[in-house]
């Protein structure tokens, strides 16, 4: 979605646009796929009441009043059993916690909202800033947990910008609606964004190009453009363009663009990333209802529960319940080369053990896929240490999601760094001469599906 809201708002401003993607389709992490009897997104996806930068470009592409809202709730699983925590009430008489950890806990939560000063908090640990303020019981209750399910032993490199961005998206969302968590989709899911989002882009002009990775990008000496190299065996290829855009993870960059100065490569291959190992399942019926159930017990080989079915209507799933099973690891990870089946079993196994309701005869379907490079991860000074959109290659910009600072890794937020470095850095003059602009948009995700869901050709828009 970085790529193609590049592309949007370039061929918006009039520029000749090509987008270059790496995948047979569009949408990289907001790809979609075949599972079972139906097609929804590979990886899971809301938009929230605060997107306003994601409903924005709906709008334009006339999708936006198709958004269904749905009011959620949440799960938190400890010590072997699930609580709700979807409201006060359900907070004020939540077991795990004394009502003095309960207050230490309430209190870090509201005194992050009202922070807005996120470079103080990427100079300070996260376990260090959350142990001050919630306090060492609380911390190793609910917050460490937490921290390690999603980063493992890396939380102890990270910053405190980290928690707060998570934080202060949520808080976001309910001053921006009811007080209450109100998540949305699209029906047909991303899907149809894509599709929509296209067709859009052809009809302003813009050329895309699939099963097109990027391999090479030099300045040639003679015509002072940029010289492109995509495609692979007979579909090899060489173009020249005024402009380039990386929107691909950095060590992608630092491959294909040998050009760049050392301090450059030296940023780029500074970047961690976490990457994810991510199982869909669909069930004829729910498993508790929760979107999301956060899970605090270290036995559970999981990040979490995300049930899409709570908030997708089963009519858009051939009457079926999603399930994301996801597994945050850091990108060398070794569990990234687990064999489906291993994986498999394993979340069956667990949801046996955490659902005493459930049984495997309920799964109508179970796929994996697997994505290295999801978000850069948020050490300290992180914003400090990031290479410069625009590089020492003349007509060459390095913009992907390693540029998130000020929030964790989502759509909105790619819209919001795409449409900030255009008029701050990209296109700063709006009246600039019309160039010829490439986009590099590579998406390398593995998955256990043997037939991406392909788009179509031709979409009613």
């Amino acid at each position: 979605m970085l790529g193609l809201a590049t592309a949007w708002r370039l061929a918006e401003l009039g520029q000749r646009v090509t987008l270059l993607e790496a995948a047979p389709e569009l949408g990289g992490l907001t790809g979609a796929w075949r599972l079972g009897d139906t097609s929804w997104d590979r990886f899971y996806h809301v938009t929230l009441l605060s997107d306003l930068r994601l409903r924005a470009l709906l709008d334009e592409i006339g999708l936006e009043k198709e958004i269904r809202w749905v009011q959620t709730r949440t799960g938190f699983f400890s010590g072997g059993k699930l609580y709700s925590l979807s409201s006060s009430f359900d907070f004020l008489k939540f077991p795990p916690l004394s009502l003095w950890q309960k207050f230490r806990l309430g209190s870090t939560i509201f005194y992050a909202s009202k922070l807005r000063d996120w470079k103080a908090l990427e100079r300070i640990p996260v376990d260090k800033w959350l142990r001050k303020l919630s306090g060492k019981s609380t911390f190793e209750k609910i917050w460490l947990p937490l921290l390690k399910a999603k980063l493992g032993d890396a939380y102890k490199r990270t910053s405190a910008a980290f928690i707060w961005s998570y934080i202060d998206r949520m808080y976001k969302a309910r001053r921006s609606g009811m007080k209450r968590e109100m998540f949305g989709y699209v029906p047909g899911g991303y899907r149809r964004i894509l599709q929509v989002l296209g067709a859009a882009l052809e009809s302003r002009g813009a050329s895309i190009a699939t099963s097109s990775p990027v391999t090479e990008v030099v300045r040639d000496p003679v015509t002072k453009q940029l010289r492109v190299t995509c495609g692979q065996g007979a579909d090899r290829r060489t173009e020249q363009f005024d402009r380039v855009v990386m929107t691909v993870p950095s060590p992608i960059i630092d491959k294909a663009c040998t050009g760049l100065n050392d301090t450059e490569r030296a940023r780029l291959n500074g970047a961690e990333y976490l990457g994810v190992v991510c199982t869909s399942l669909l069930l004829d019926r729910p498993l508790a209802g929760y979107y999301v159930t956060n899970v605090i017990d270290s036995w559970v080989p999981l990040t979490g529960i995300i049930e899409m079915g709570a908030i997708v209507d089963p009519q858009y799933l051939e009457g079926h319940y999603l399930v994301y099973l996801p597994r945050y690891l850091m990108a060398n990870d070794s569990a990234f080369e687990e064999s489906d089946e291993v994986i498999h079993e394993r979340c069956l196994t667990t949801l046996e053990k955490m659902y005493p309701t459930f049984e495997r005869s309920q799964v109508a379907a179970i796929q994996t896929a697997r994505a290295r490079h999801v978000m850069a991860l948020p050490t300290l000074r992180y914003s400090e240490q990031l290479p410069p959109v625009v590089c020492s290659v003349p007509g060459l910009y390095l913009l992907n999601s390693a540029q998130v600072t000020r929030g964790n890794l989502n759509v909105n937020e790619t819209i919001e760094i795409v449409e900030r470095e255009l008029e701050q850095s990209i296109m700063p003059d709006s009246q600039a001469t019309v160039s010829r602009v490439a986009i590099s948009a590579e998406s390398w995700i593995k998955s256990s599906d043997a037939k991406p869901a392909m788009l179509e050709n031709q979409v009613n828009a």
